[in-house]
């Protein structure tokens, strides 16, 4: 019995010892067609220094999509943004929240306004962005009678800026989203339509360091507009994996 139980306990040392020696911690994060990738760049780069060997993948997909990936295995974590119906197993935990805001060229007739009403919003062509969450509210609350005059849409923003940069419409788009240099952003006047966005993961299952640092840096993370391009503070994360260890 004492063999068999030093025995257990020397494979136990081996596994801890191969995993501590593991040189790849993969981190897969769905996002939401509408969430950009650079809001997750900043807490990927910080839990880097921490987690050595972090490689991640990031994969785009229709939120539903997306719950079904996080139960299958397939994904670790996922940003999105409107989602209905989360099941019982997800972990969900609100980010942030933000509004929606016209992008288009300095050139476009709107583009010297500070605001642009419902009005004149509904006499504009619109670029679409295919598979956004938010469509539903923005078309209750804009285009109430009558549907927007689509000109052009698109499944990438950075197609659709291109298109706007050109002159070809208006974009709604999240506040967050970077954008191209020759781009403005103008405020909508009226009720703000808005969205929450925010960070799913599967409930009970355990989490791996690399999603578990993650995890633990998104949620403590200042999300707020004003320093969206600023890291999450060193000692922040520090004191967090010490308080975990």
């Amino acid at each position: 019995m004492l063999e068999r139980t030093l025995a257990s306990a020397e494979a136990v040392r081996r596994r801890a010892k191969e995993f501590q020696r593991k040189e790849v911690a993969p981190l897969k994060i769905g996002l939401a067609p509408t969430i950009s990738a650079s809001l997750v760049l900043d807490p990927i780069a910080e839990i880097a220094r921490f987690v050595p060997g972090l490689q991640v993948e990031l994969r785009e997909g229709a939120a539903e999509k997306l719950v079904d990936l996080l139960l299958e295995g397939e994904i670790n974590a996922a940003v999105v943004g409107d989602v209905r119906d989360i099941p019982p197993r997800i972990d969900d935990w609100s980010l942030f929240e933000e509004r929606y805001v016209a992008v288009l060229a300095p050139t476009h007739k709107l583009a010297n306004r500070p605001s642009i009403g419902i009005d004149d919003l509904q006499e504009t062509v619109l670029l679409d962005r295919s598979g956004c969450d938010v469509a539903p509210k923005i078309k209750r609350s804009y285009f109430p009678e009558q549907p927007p005059r689509f000109g052009h849409c698109s499944g990438h923003d950075l197609h659709l800026q291109h298109m706007a940069a050109a002159g070809f419409g208006v974009i709604l788009a999240p506040e967050h989203m970077p954008r191209l240099p020759m781009l403005k952003t103008i405020p909508l006047e009226g009720d703000q339509v808005s969205r929450e966005v925010r960070l799913l993961a599967v409930q009970g299952r355990r989490y791996s360091p690399a999603l578990d640092a993650f995890v633990k840096v998104a949620r403590l993370r200042d999300w707020s507009i004003e320093v969206r391009h600023r890291g999450t503070p060193q000692e922040t994360f520090s004191e967090v994996a010490s308080a975990s260890a």
